[in-house]
């Protein structure tokens, strides 16, 4: 199990999102797509751009992340450490409980006004496709990146659980965004343990009532214990905040700035 894990964490993440995001880019051309724009290469491009940002500011995180977590490793701290239990259900009970913190966190980042500002660079995207992967604010690792810190020290997480958690979680995040609408059965069969790309996209709605829901990441269930589950056809969902609804508001720059401006929902700014 050790050389497993070790393996797992030898993986290049980067060379796993090339390979998703392109994967997934193709499917949208070659099956069609719930619904069509124009100027996806611009799209792409104006989202690239934040993948770039996130990049840095995530590297800048990480060293704070690593030696945290680092530390408590060494010095035994979180539930994990003070039972037994075999390597294998180790790494699964901790990556659902990197989920499961998650999932508070990203509740979080809706419910706080200040969070909020930088998360709903993310939910911004009124025309969601693969891309929108990459369409989140760089100072946002500061919400999830200490989700993960946060996990490991009350579960007893180290490192290695932590590299086999974003290998895992990668497939679920970039197919979540993609512009393709499953059948139906992909939901009744997977959506009952985990969280398809059905599921999420009901998560990009522009009505609030449904984009305060299906928050978790990977696990349907916290989300159905915790009562924020609902279900809209993909057919019937339209992406994006309604007030990042002009040109002007989806670009680069104005979202970069954005969670400094009041923005209110009759779409008026106010520095």
């Amino acid at each position: 199990m050790e050389n497993i894990i070790d393996f797992i964490n030898s993986i290049d993440g980067n060379y796993i999102i090339v390979f998703l995001i392109a994967l997934f880019y193709s499917l949208e051309y070659l099956l069609g797509t719930p619904f069509k724009f124009d100027r996806r290469l611009h799209h792409f491009f104006n989202n690239f751009l934040f993948m770039i940002a996130f990049f840095f500011a995530n590297l800048a995180f990480a060293i704070v992340q690593v030696g945290i977590i680092s530390w408590s490793s060494v010095n035994h701290i979180g539930l994990l450490y003070w039972i037994e239990i075999p390597l294998w259900l180790k790494v699964i009970i901790g990556v659902m409980f990197l989920d499961l913190t998650s999932y508070w966190f990203h509740r979080l980042a809706h419910r706080s006004p200040l969070l909020w500002r930088l998360h709903r660079v993310h939910h911004s995207d009124t025309t969601m496709d693969t891309s929108t992967f990459f369409r989140g604010h760089p100072l946002e690792v500061l919400i999830f990146g200490t989700s993960s810190v946060v996990a490991s020290l009350i579960f007893g997480l180290d490192l290695s659980i932590l590299g086999v958690y974003f290998i895992v979680i990668l497939p679920f995040l970039i197919a979540q965004h993609a512009n393709i609408q499953l059948p139906d059965w992909t939901d009744k069969i997977f959506g009952k343990v985990f969280i398809t790309p059905n599921i999420h996209k009901v998560h990009h709605e522009q009505d609030q009532f449904y984009t305060d829901s299906n928050f978790a990441d990977i696990f349907i269930f916290w989300d159905k214990l915790f009562g924020t589950y609902k279900h809209l056809p993909v057919k019937n969902i339209c992406y994006g905040l309604k007030e990042f609804d002009t040109d002007r508001k989806q670009t680069f720059w104005y979202l970069i700035i954005s969670p400094f401006i009041k923005i209110d929902r009759n779409m008026n700014d106010k520095p």
